[in-house]
């Protein structure tokens, strides 16, 4: 006989009228859901093991939050203000939740909407979802390391092992069952799959979840990631700076040089030194106590690397991710060093057909556009027909193939003109599609470096002359953006145009 399996000890569920006691209770169920099974893992490396060996299982479970929605009365939903924070058809709704260390914050603003919206108490509990081990452990566990290979042979006896069948996109992707008569979801990503993520970000960025900001850049171009690196530091050195610490990849952390060790530790990001290598897409932050900060990365070149870092980013819903790189120009008109902002996109990077079909249009989003315009009329000081005449808005195409231009009997240039694009990279349309499909706001801002179609192609010397003079201003229009986009207030950022019909409550 098989002993029995060994869980934590059981709660029975609990509701709440108040968002700040249910964070608090859901914590609590993690932090003992993950000690028994960091406890069980001491115990399993520590006793003697035979093949025959009879084990008991261990398993704990992922808190959720569940919500129990009746019709209205007249049968009729309010209108609201903001585009989340509610469910629009009566029903049972749930999610499994991770990570309080993370997203105790966003858990309480979820919370408190609903509460405010439906009028009815949330129930937190131990949900259904188990908690892989590898996830229960701190980031830098190698517990692999200590196995035996009889142990490493019998652990998934034990334990419960990352599942990816269980940590798919489904609800994310539109897939999920929107009338099915059980329980619907509150939020796009389960537990299992947002700490899968965490884990891959980690791993890709070469720094910890707990330093990423709210509002993202991305780049793939060194140059980019040497003028934020000279920010941040100069932002360090500034005491009256908004920004507390900038952190490179390894962890290290460079605090405001007036900061008080009690200010640091409530931050409690984890502190490294550099790495030995770089990460394949390396990760820096400039960081603000309520995370409003601004994080960088270099995703390196090419739709797919694209698609990887804005897969795991989203699990941290940010407020906002902007494109900022340098492509190429394809109008008689424009000149090398001429801005690009994008309205529409045309997408031959293919990572995403299977997850958002080609007839998905992929909409410009009002909010993004006017401040990333108006940042660049701030940081140029041109305005009126002067801007335009360095500014233009039109469709981007974004390729897979990075030497598209070499390919026979001008097909490709002739699909970029019917399409009426004025520019092409390799990554900024599925930037903009993963932001549509995962519910972030997104946008693109191009900076003209070649024009391969009317004879200027980006040769060494020249390309290097035109980065460094060029990427200053460009990261600055990027930055200022983001400034305009937080005075603005994140509320106004979470556009309908993000929601589907039948859309998770959070955001």
């Amino acid at each position: 006989m098989m002993p029995p399996t060994r869980t934590p000890e059981f709660v029975a569920p609990q509701r709440f009228d108040d968002a700040d006691a249910a964070v608090a209770h859901a914590a609590r169920l993690y932090q003992a859901a993950v000690e028994h099974l960091r406890q069980a893992l001491d115990d399993y490396l520590r006793q003697p093991l035979a093949p025959d060996t009879p084990l008991a299982r261990v398993r704990a479970h992922y808190p959720c939050v569940r919500l129990q929605v009746a019709r209205a009365p007249d049968g009729r939903q309010p209108r609201r203000r903001q585009s989340y924070g509610f469910v629009t058809r009566p029903g049972r709704y749930e999610t499994s939740l991770t990570r309080p260390d993370l997203f105790a914050d966003y858990w309480r603003e979820q919370f408190a909407l609903l509460l405010h919206h439906h009028g009815q108490p949330l129930e937190i509990a131990l949900g259904h979802e188990p908690i892989p081990l590898h996830f229960a452990l701190g980031e830098d566990s190698a517990f692999e390391g200590e196995l035996s290979p009889l142990q490493r042979t019998r652990l998934a006896e034990v334990f419960d092992l990352p599942d990816l069948t269980a940590m798919d996109d489904a609800i994310a992707n539109g897939l999920h069952l929107a009338h099915d008569p059980g329980t619907q979801p509150l939020a796009l990503f389960r537990g299992a799959r947002i700490d899968y993520s965490l884990q891959r970000l980690r791993h890709y960025s070469g720094t910890a979840p707990a330093w990423f900001q709210n509002f993202v850049l991305f780049t793939n171009y060194g140059f980019y990631v040497d003028e934020f690196i000279r920010v941040g530091q100069a932002e360090m050195a500034r005491a009256d700076s908004d920004y507390v610490a900038f952190v490179e990849p390894g962890n290290v952390v460079t605090w405001r040089h007036d900061l008080s060790a009690a200010q640091r530790a409530a931050l409690a990001g984890p502190e490294g030194g550099p790495p030995a290598r770089m990460p394949q897409m390396p990760a820096y932050h400039l960081v603000r106590a309520d995370r409003s900060g601004i994080t960088l990365v270099n995703i390196g070149v090419g739709p797919s690397n694209a698609k990887t870092a804005t897969d795991h980013i989203a699990v941290l819903r940010p407020h906002a991710w902007l494109m900022l790189r340098h492509c190429a120009g394809l109008r008689h008109s424009q000149q090398l060093g001429d801005y690009v902002l994008a309205h529409a996109y045309v997408r031959e990077d293919h990572v995403l057909d299977e997850e958002l079909p080609l007839w998905v249009p992929i909409p410009a989003l009002a909010e993004i556009q006017q401040a990333l315009e108006g940042a660049v009329a701030d940081v140029t000081g041109l305005h009126g027909a002067d801007l335009k005449r360095v500014l233009r808005t039109g469709t981007v195409a974004s390729t897979d193939n990075r030497n598209w231009e070499l390919l026979p009997g001008r097909v490709v240039q002739q699909r970029l003109s019917l399409s009426r694009a004025i520019a092409l990279d390799m990554e900024s349309a599925t930037i903009a599609a993963n932001g549509f499909r995962l519910r972030v706001p997104y946008g693109t801002l191009l900076c003209v470096s070649d024009k391969p179609l009317h004879g200027a192609i980006k040769l060494p010397g020249m390309a290097d002359r035109f980065y460094r003079e060029r990427v200053d201003q460009h990261l600055r229009i990027g930055l200022r953006a983001i400034e305009r986009l937080r005075a603005a207030g994140v509320d106004q950022l979470h556009s309908r145009k993000l929601r589907s019909f039948d859309e998770v409550a959070f955001q």
